[in-house]
Formats: structure tokens, C-alpha cells, sequence
């Protein structure tokens, strides 16, 4: 029996170790660069490249084209119910948000979240859905897009959201979501999309290396109010491998789904830290079984 248990242990071990592998090959090939004034040549380029995208026109990609999320897709992140969170836990989530000693991140008078990521990450594909499902627990997206990862990278054309143009309604909590790049490519390099602010810009050079995170530079890089960062996918990104953004949004309610046991397990640990800098507001997500498990299991820097 024993020696049962161990291969099954040396089994999960072997499994993260392959996944944290596959990203930093992602990462050597494609680091993170985040540019500001960006030669007019490229602007002209960008420029039109958003014209055709607000005009319709264009080939779409083999995993369908970027555009707005539909109305019940978004419903679906904020319908999770109780139950699901509660009957899928944390178990099988690889990493997750980690405290840390630094100055509170804010806006507007409340917790900052913020998110640097890029449309054609595949690891960024799979973190936006637990991060829209756990801010969706305290306030409400706007214009939330709908794109894929790129096709020539590992884990190709994962299907995913977009917080490129997103807004989002909080009490609680405020929310920048930044999408460097876009996931189609002009000569060797991606697009540039959106480009942060400097005090984000500064947020994201200070905190996303150690010893706050493992491994510097990576994405996508969320913050939590300055009190907690994640950076990577908590999760591997072939979970998602085949589905349409409806089928995941769907899939999220059923605790027996694969998706719901990735995206929702991981959302638990979002939900838990932000309810850290919330103040366990609201109470009815913040005291939940779910939420008060996962506290015990946020990472220390």
C-alpha cells in the first residue's frame, strides 16, 4: 500500500514538474516585453489592424476570432454556485497567489487587482477564466472580449476571455487588466495591444521576480492589492484543449467537469486572497467553506 502512495505522489510531482517546464520554455521563447513609444511604423500597422477587427473583416483563426463575449458566457462567471466551489476545493491547483510585504495597491479608494498578460499566452488563456470567476464574486465585468492563444506556441489557440477594453463594477474592489499584445503577428514579433501605466508598469518590474515570485518576467502577472501576487497558470492549459468559450463558461457549474475542478478550484484561491484586502466583504462569499479552506492554503513569498 505504501508503495502505492508514492508512485502516486511521484506521479502528481512529475505532472507539475512538466507543466512548470512547459512554461518556462514558453517563457525563454516569448518574455514578456513591454514597450512604450513604439515606432509609428508598428502604430501604423496596429492602427489598422484594429480597424479590420472593428470592421469584421479579415481571416479568422483556426480557433475562431477574437470579439465580444456573449451575454451568457459572462452570466456563467458570476452563476458558479456555492455547491460547485465548495465540492471541488483546492485540490489539484499548482501554485496560486502568495503573500507579500509591500505598499497597498489602489484605485479609486479600494484594493487594486491588477493583470499583465498577452493574447497569445497560452498560460495567460488559462488564468483569465478562475480570475474573471473570482472577481465576478464581487462585482461585474463590461465589455469582457473573447480571443484564443496563438497558434505557433505550446498549447496552441487555447480558447479564452480578454480584458483588453474590459470594464469592471465593483464596491469592493477595482480592477486593470492589460493585454500587451494581441495574439497575431506583424513580421516576427506579436502586435502590440495595450500598454500600462507607469505606476503599473513599475508594479509589475518590482514584484514579478524573487523572491516574490519563482520565476521573473513571467505572465501573466496578477497583483492583489499589493498584498498577494501570482504569476504562470495554475493549471495546465490542455484542460481547455477543444472547447469553445461556451462550453467552458458551461461547463464551470458541474463539479464532476474537469474544467470546473481547474478553473474553479483555482478561483477558490483568488476568492480567498481577495477577500484578504476586501476585509471578508461580502460576507456570504468571504465565510464560505470553500473560501475559508483555501485561506489556509495561500503561499507565503
Amino acid at each position: 500500500m505504501s508503495r502505492r502512495v508514492e508512485q502516486k505522489a511521484q506521479a502528481r510531482q512529475t505532472k507539475v514538474a512538466e507543466l512548470r517546464a512547459a512554461q518556462r520554455r514558453a517563457e525563454r521563447r516569448k518574455r514578456l516585453l513591454i514597450a512604450f513609444g513604439a515606432v509609428a511604423a508598428v502604430v501604423i500597422v496596429v492602427v489598422g489592424l484594429v480597424v479590420v477587427r472593428l470592421a469584421g473583416g479579415g481571416q479568422q483563426a483556426a480557433a475562431g476570432p477574437s470579439g465580444s463575449a456573449d451575454a451568457q458566457i459572462v452570466s456563467a462567471l458570476a452563476a458558479v454556485p456555492s455547491t460547485t466551489f465548495d465540492e471541488v476545493g483546492t485540490a489539484g491547483v499548482q501554485g496560486g497567489p502568495a503573500a507579500i510585504n509591500a505598499s497597498a495597491l489602489t484605485a479609486d479608494g479600494k484594493p487594486k487587482v491588477l493583470y499583465i498578460g498577452a493574447e497569445f499566452c497560452p498560460f495567460c488563456a488559462a488564468e483569465r477564466w478562475p480570475v474573471a470567476v473570482a472577481l465576478s464574486r464581487f462585482g461585474a465585468f463590461g465589455n469582457l472580449g473573447t480571443t484564443h492563444s496563438a497558434g505557433d506556441d505550446v498549447y496552441p489557440n487555447t480558447p479564452t476571455l480578454s480584458f483588453h477594453g474590459a470594464t469592471y463594477t465593483s464596491q469592493y474592489l477595482a480592477f486593470t487588466g492589460v493585454e500587451t499584445t494581441t495574439n497575431e503577428k506583424v513580421g516576427d514579433q506579436y502586435a502590440p495591444l495595450d500598454t500600462p501605466s507607469a505606476a503599473d508598469q513599475q508594479t509589475f518590474e518590482t514584484y514579478n521576480q524573487p523572491p516574490y515570485v519563482k520565476s521573473g518576467g513571467s505572465i501573466p502577472f496578477i497583483d492583489i492589492g499589493g498584498k498577494y501576487v501570482s504569476s504562470g497558470a495554475t493549471y495546465s492549459p490542455e484542460i481547455l484543449a477543444g472547447k469553445t468559450q461556451a462550453e467552458i463558461a458551461n461547463a464551470l457549474k458541474d463539479p464532476s467537469s474537469p474544467i470546473a475542478r481547474a478553473v474553479d478550484a483555482s478561483a477558490n484561491l483568488y476568492t480567498a486572497a481577495l477577500c484578504q484586502v476586501t476585509g471578508n466583504q461580502p460576507g456570504n462569499v468571504c465565510t464560505s467553506a470553500a473560501v475559508t479552506a483555501a485561506a489556509g492554503k495561500l503561499g507565503k513569498s
